[in-house]
């Protein structure tokens, strides 16, 4: 059965040649499991109830069926699918999603939702629209105005229907399900499937089919999330968020809070020390909501701190890493947040920061998702100035590489060259860059290091780089090899490759850097010629791989 579902494409699916040309321009190339599960039956006109978390592909999986059901060239001024969702940011993202999708068969959709003025809403609704995506508080508003007439709706969908329950939407979702045709097909999409919304699922969906993206798929999607957590004591948890980005360097975060001013008080942090951080919770205005939105689409924001509320249904583009700042009170949430990072095939990171009591919840979230979460220790001082370093080093080689214009800078090497050794310009003025790019001040302190619970250490030789010279480092080269996190590399495969291709044990390998494009192994110097010729000969996760001395430093006596 795997097999066949990783053959579907969307072309199977009986999809519009409208829909299908939409997809591959956008770069879809295979259906999620929700979407090949959901837009069959969804195409065929029945009710569905579907359980999937955020970040699985939702949205076109509603959408698409929506869309294939619309009536060419259609004249009706009046909504023929509503869709209804939590918030004012998701009710944009899935109008934007659905714009996309139908721009070839020219569907009309509508955003609608509070704070936006509603005179430019009544006259898009006077002209006539095929979808309305609203949240319901402003649905209704509109319904009792009598300006959003429901008799022509086909298909009601609720996305993050217990979301929509949580912020007190439930009459409001029963008035507007009451006051479209019982004819029409309903489609309700929840993250959880808790109690309340049995009442809902009996009085509004006919037999309905039934989704739900099981544990198997959480798998499939957490194993493409590295899982780290680190065990630091509470007064130090700032300090430590913001060595480890400094450290993981992530293309996009985000940091997930418990409170509204755990929120505000990290990103004033985070601001502090160089990120472009912003802020998103329950308690901010929608025009200053609307900024962090326009800011994060916009790449002049890198960072987001929010609560689980205020994130919720949030797709940002490049996530790279997500950062649960405490420990999720439920491994559902833990799994929801992790998903946002394994969607679509990408991979990225999911760090957890837990003070020692919280290790117990830690140990729950790895059993239900059979997953293991790695405990590491934080990065001391000298990790984040080698990773610094290493930034100015890896910046100075794709200069190098890149044969851009170094002539007219050649003139000052030679005059200084005359008066001193050639080897100390250059490393004054790598000096220079490095300092240029910042780094940790001589005041910064380190973070206490508390040790793993027994059980939770890596093993020997699987290690993240060496911890600031507690190692004995005397004897060791360090290895260049070609491939770093961007493949997938982890420090078992280093391990794993030098010691079954070289013959070397774990015991006899030293600090371990993995870089987004590179990986730097310590080796003991008299094996250091034979494990490249080892390492040359085979390949690293499938891969092969430049393998070479490190150019940039020489053997550490």
């Amino acid at each position: 059965m795997a097999d066949d579902d990783a053959a579907i494409t969307f072309a199977d699916l009986a999809l519009r040649e409208e829909l299908l040309t939409a997809l591959n321009h956008l770069g879809y190339e295979e259906p999620t499991p929700i979407q090949r599960e959901a837009i069959p039956p969804l195409i065929e006109g029945r009710d569905l109830l579907g359980q999937a978390a955020t970040g699985t592909g939702k949205t076109a999986a509603f959408a698409l069926p929506v869309l294939q059901r619309l009536e060419t060239n259609r004249s009706d001024t009046n909504p023929a699918a509503l869709v209804l969702v939590p918030t004012r940011e998701l009710a944009m993202q899935v109008s934007e999603a659905m714009h996309k999708y139908g721009r070839g068969l020219r569907t009309r959709v509508l955003p609608v939702y509070g704070g936006q003025p509603i005179r430019m809403q009544l006259r898009a609704l006077e002209r006539g629209v095929d979808v309305v995506v609203a949240t319901p508080g402003r649905a209704i508003d509109h319904l009792n105005r009598g300006t959003l007439d429901l008799k022509s709706v086909e298909t009601v969908v609720l996305d993050e229907a217990d979301e929509m329950l949580d912020m007190g939407f439930a009459e409001d979702l029963e008035a507007l399900l009451d006051a479209a045709p019982e004819s029409r097909q309903t489609v309700l999409f929840s993250a959880t499937m808790p109690p309340r919304l049995n009442g809902m699922v009996s009085r509004h969906l006919r037999e309905p089919e039934r989704i739900e993206i099981g544990r198997a798929d959480v798998e499939a999607e957490a194993k493409r999330v590295r899982q780290v957590a680190y065990i630091v004591p509470r007064a130090n948890k700032p300090a430590a968020l913001g060595r480890l980005l400094d450290v993981e360097q992530p293309t996009a975060a985000l940091v997930f809070c418990r409170t509204r001013d755990e929120v505000d008080t990290l990103t004033e942090t985070l601001n502090g020390r160089g990120y472009r951080a912003e802020a998103l919770h329950g308690g901010m205005s929608q025009q200053q909501r609307d900024r962090v939105m326009s800011r994060l689409r916009s790449g002049n924001a890198d960072l987001l701190l929010a609560t689980d509320v205020a994130a919720r249904g949030l797709d940002i583009d490049l996530l790279t890493h997500v950062v649960n700042y405490d420990v999720p009170s439920s491994p559902e949430t833990y799994v929801h947040r992790i998903g946002r990072v394994g969607r679509a095939g990408r991979e990225g990171t999911a760090i957890t920061l837990a003070q020692p009591r919280e290790h117990r919840m830690l140990k729950t979230v790895e059993r239900v998702t059979k997953q293991k979460i790695a405990v590491e220790k934080i990065p001391t001082v000298a990790d984040l100035r080698a990773r610094r370093l290493e930034l100015t080093r890896a910046g100075l080689e794709e200069s190098l590489l890149d044969d851009g214009d170094l002539d007219r800078f050649r003139v000052v090497v030679e005059t200084l060259a005359e008066s001193y050794d050639l080897m100390d310009v250059a490393a004054a003025a790598i000096k220079l860059a490095h300092e240029a790019s910042g780094g940790p001040g001589d005041d910064e302190e380190e973070i206490p290091d508390i040790p793993a619970p027994r059980g939770d250490r890596p093993e020997r030789g699987a290690k993240r780089p060496d911890r600031g010279g507690k190692r004995d480092s005397s004897g060791m080269t360090r290895i260049f090899i070609g491939a770093g996190r961007v493949a997938g590399i982890r420090p078992k495969d280093l391990v794993g490759a030098i010691t079954n291709e070289a013959g070397l044990t774990g015991r006899d390998i030293g600090g371990i850097e993995i870089a987004d494009r590179f990986s730097l192994v310590e080796v003991p110097e008299g094996s250091v010629d034979g494990v490249i010729t080892a390492l040359r000969g085979t390949t690293i996760k499938g891969k092969k791989a430049t393998i070479r001395r490190e150019r940039f430093a020489s053997p550490r006596r």
